[in-house]
């Protein structure tokens, strides 16, 4: 039973010694990096939000035509 501890232990201390090698090489992004992605995903989710909004919107009033009610 001993064993199966130690093993476990050093499996998990080269697990950790591993995940702090990726790490160093993950390429960061500068701040100016960031704040453009940023602002490109919000715009990007506000455009989808309106196109969804003026579907939704146009169907409604589509679907009150046809079926006559408002």
């Amino acid at each position: 039973m001993t064993e199966k501890k130690e093993k476990l232990g050093q499996r998990a201390g080269r697990f950790i010694k591993e995940v702090r090698m990726e790490i160093k090489k993950v390429i960061w992004p500068t701040r100016q990096q960031l704040v453009n992605n940023t602002l490109t995903v919000l715009i990007a989710c506000l455009m989808i939000g309106i196109i969804i909004w003026a579907a939704d919107t146009g169907l409604n009033a589509l679907f009150g035509l046809v079926f006559g009610q408002k």
